[in-house]
């Protein structure tokens, strides 16, 4: 605890610092809230990703038997570019999916097998699912970070900066109101030496 200046100017420093601690309070508890509440919302959406991501590999399950020709999809598949935006969520910005871009998927449908057709589009999907689980996942960690920071800061104030400004204008009004009844008492006894001397 740093030492104060037991004084008038102190003590509207210290007032000012207070009302500006609790002007602060309410919205870093509500940015706090607003941070959980997306982080639950991105932890269901992760989840979701997760089951569709399951529900396609066990439709793929399916298709591997007939997977037997040596055939390499990354001819046909290509993922160019994943694109993705920014949001503002609670005052700090997240990346957003937007799309994934694939390469051009030309191959002859004569010397192809059947299955690449349904290859081709499984395998986009997952790749999307995965895209978006990565950002999603990015979000979470980012999100995640700021709220940690934020906590600390509720209760570097609830918990010390509060409570130690209350204690200091205390300190500086108990001091300020015992100076004050001193001037009083000698005030009165110059007074009464005053009138002893006029007697």
């Amino acid at each position: 605890m740093e030492k104060i200046k037991l004084s008038k100017n102190e003590l509207k420093r210290q007032k000012d610092a207070l009302k500006r601690y609790l002007r602060y309070l309410p919205t870093l508890q509500l940015k706090k809230q607003q941070l959980q509440f997306e982080l639950r919302r991105i932890e269901s959406l992760i989840a979701e990703r997760v089951e569709e991501l399951k529900a396609q590999v066990a439709e793929l399950k399916r298709w591997l038997a007939v997977w037997g020709d040596d055939f390499e999809l990354d001819q046909v598949i290509q993922i160019k570019e994943i694109r993705e935006g920014q949001n503002n969520i609670a005052g700090i910005d997240v990346p957003v999916f937007k799309e994934v871009v694939f390469g051009e998927t030309l191959y002859d449908l004569f010397w192809t097998p059947l299955w690449i057709d349904k290859a081709v589009q499984v395998f986009k999907i997952l790749a999307i699912l995965q895209a978006e689980r990565k950002i999603l996942e990015r979000q979470t960690a980012i999100l995640n970070e700021e709220l940690r920071v934020t906590s600390q800061r509720i209760n570097l104030f609830e918990k010390i900066k509060i409570p130690e400004t209350r204690e200091n204008i205390r300190l500086i009004q108990i001091f300020l109101g015992d100076q004050q009844i001193a001037q009083v008492v000698r005030g009165k006894i110059a007074k009464n030496k005053l009138l002893r001397r006029a007697k």
